[in-house]
């Protein structure tokens, strides 16, 4: 039972919340995914839709001192500090060069908000949870402890990212303080 032939959605579904919501619990563990893919190069990536806030064209960011390499720097969110990461970088792929044509999805971490720097929107993707492969662990340090698990489609591969393991701890914890002091 392992259908990965992607559908498109036209809006997220109950279904998405994984184990949560007030509904959790009534109809039991849901079997599908709901992801926004995203390109970065030619390579294709996905973020559950339920973390999902926003999406924004790229306008630049304001850069804060000491900071990972792949935080660009933050954006003001109707009043909220975003730390923007440049995916590409986290991943081990270069830095972007971004133009007005990237975009950054703005994404929820537990109670923070992220934006991710990406090229590209793609489509919304449904998939069965079983279709998920592990993500093969070759080198330390390669990027691919940021993702979670690959999904093969008709068309393409799609890794997904594991939001919370974006930033190290150390990371976040400088991330935490540059925001909160700027």
């Amino acid at each position: 039972m392992t259908n990965a032939s992607p559908q498109i959605a036209a809006a997220p579904r109950a279904s998405s919340a994984v184990g949560s919501g007030p509904d959790a619990g009534l109809f039991g563990e849901v079997s599908t995914l709901d992801v926004i893919s995203f390109g970065i190069g030619v390579n294709q990536y996905g973020v559950p839709i339920m973390s999902v806030r926003e999406i924004r064209g790229w306008s630049g960011a304001t850069q804060l001192p000491h900071q990972p390499e792949y935080v660009r720097g933050v954006v003001d969110l109707r009043g909220v500090m975003v730390p923007i990461i440049d995916l590409r970088r986290r991943l081990g792929q270069g830095t972007t060069e971004a133009t007005p044509t990237h975009i950054v999805i703005i994404v929820a971490i537990g109670e923070r908000l992220v934006g991710l720097l990406a090229d590209r929107v793609l489509d919304i993707v449904t998939f069965e949870k079983t279709s998920i492969q592990p993500v093969p662990r070759v080198a330390q340090g390669s990027g691919a402890d940021c993702l979670s698990g690959l999904v093969s489609t008709n068309d393409a591969m799609i890794a997904i990212v594991d939001l919370s393991q974006l930033f190290s701890k150390e990371h976040a914890a400088a991330t935490a303080v540059a925001v909160n002091n700027s």
